[in-house]
């Protein structure tokens, strides 16, 4: 059997392992690649990776299914290396796409616990910008330019909400929970 195959065949437990687990499951192949991108509950695996600290590449695998056991491990979660509906909510993701309405009060409260609600913030170690104390880096991955701090609340309401639709409250650690 050729590689690509086997590579196939793994994929496909993996993704019949995270569709059991985390219950309603979508795969779909992208036509330029034969890699699978795997939704679980509505959280693709690339969000989860990075919400995990790994190189997102998109594919359930043994670096993947490691650092899950890893933060399972570290919150005290069930340890079985698949992200279910707690190992999942405990990172921040949500299995639903958040709406504009509902995700307004997650922000809302987001951007109080960052910055009061300052849009001209910065951090005290002048890394975070703004209203939701963007990265420069986070902030161009939205399609911002120049410092987030200078741009209008507007303008930044619209990044996080980009942001938040990509990957949950996942940038917002400290404040998502409160």
């Amino acid at each position: 059997m050729p590689t690509t195959n086997i590579r196939r065949a793994v994929a496909a437990i993996a993704l019949a392992s995270v569709a059991f687990a985390a219950g309603e499951a979508t795969a779909t192949a992208r036509a330029s690649s034969p890699a699978k991108v795997v939704r679980s509950a509505g959280v693709s695996v690339a969000a989860l990776q990075r919400a995990l600290g790994i190189q997102a590449d998109g594919i359930y695998g043994p670096q993947t299914r490691r650092a899950v056991r890893r933060f399972q491990r570290a919150r005290r979660l069930v340890v079985d290396g698949i992200a279910g509906p707690q190992t999942l909510a405990a990172l921040g993701l949500t299995g639903r796409r958040p709406s504009a309405r509902g995700a307004a009060g997650v922000l809302e409260r987001i951007a109080r616990c960052e910055s009061g609600g300052n849009p001209r913030a910065v951090s005290a170690n002048g890394r975070y910008f703004g209203k939701y104390q963007f990265s420069r880096a986070t902030w161009r991955g939205v399609g911002g330019r120049g410092n987030p701090a200078r741009a209008s609340e507007a303008e930044q309401d619209r990044r996080a909400l980009i942001l938040y639709r990509r990957e949950g409250a996942a940038p917002w650690p400290a404040c998502a929970r409160r």
